[in-house]
């Protein structure tokens, strides 16, 4: 059985680990991990202070951050020119006297 463990998860085992005087793989045990997890979550955690640790669906991921940004502004510049385009055709539009 695959479990998936979360980013703080990972984060708080690996702290917890480093702050007791238990091996890791008792502390893996009594947390019911695989052996071997705590050594693997302590490079990943390594590799992202490091700058190059990537989450996928990371609500602070810069990349994701910028693709929405850049469709908002699509969207944006899309509306702008619509409501260019229908002020050119309402002010070229000769009215008519209603004869009143």
């Amino acid at each position: 059985m695959n479990r998936r463990f979360d980013l703080a998860f990972k984060e708080n085992a690996v702290r917890l680990a480093n702050d007791s005087e238990k091996n890791d793989r008792t502390v893996e045990k009594e947390l019911g991990l695989y052996q071997g997890a705590l050594r693997t979550w302590r490079r990943e955690l390594e590799k992202k202070t490091r700058g190059s640790f990537s989450r996928p669906h990371d609500p602070n991921d810069k990349e994701a951050e910028i693709r929405r940004l850049k469709k908002e502004l699509a969207n944006a510049q899309l509306e702008r020119d619509i409501l260019k385009k229908a002020v050119a055709i309402f002010s070229a539009t000769p009215r008519l006297n209603s004869g009143l």
